[in-house]
């Protein structure tokens, strides 16, 4: 579904962003995707797709939904992508990002990453 060269982005990624620009760079993001972690039982899009003013602009509105590790859930998200010539050549994915930690027993890893603050900033830190 995507071009091979391409521009796709996760906004609000808790640890910050890394764009996506090959269709090879997003076979490995989705190959490591929480599809793949041991213990998932179902997880598909669920929703539907919103036509804008612009026919290349596509807005997807959905939820991840599934099961891991006994547990069920739902995460939502809206990707707002760029359509040309059939495959997508841009997007911007927003997700739960807090919702997929806790769907995947993954809560402690970004609590554990947002800890590191690699860049620094401790205006939203507790002082001890």
């Amino acid at each position: 579904m995507y071009a091979e060269h391409t521009d796709v982005r996760h906004p609000f990624a808790p640890t910050g962003d890394t764009p996506l620009r090959t269709r090879a760079e997003l076979r490995q993001h989705f190959a490591e995707g929480p599809a793949r972690t041991p213990g998932v039982d179902r997880f598909e899009p669920v929703g539907h797709v919103h036509e804008t003013a612009d026919p290349e602009v596509v807005i997807f509105e959905f939820s991840y939904v599934g099961s891991a590790n006994g547990r069920s859930f739902t995460v939502p998200c809206i990707f707002v992508a760029r359509v040309r010539d059939g495959v997508i050549v841009e997007s911007r994915d927003y997700v739960d990002h807090v919702g997929m930690a806790r769907a995947f027993g993954r809560l402690h890893d970004l609590a554990t990453a947002l800890a590191a603050d690699p860049g620094g900033d401790t205006s939203f830190r507790r002082q001890s």
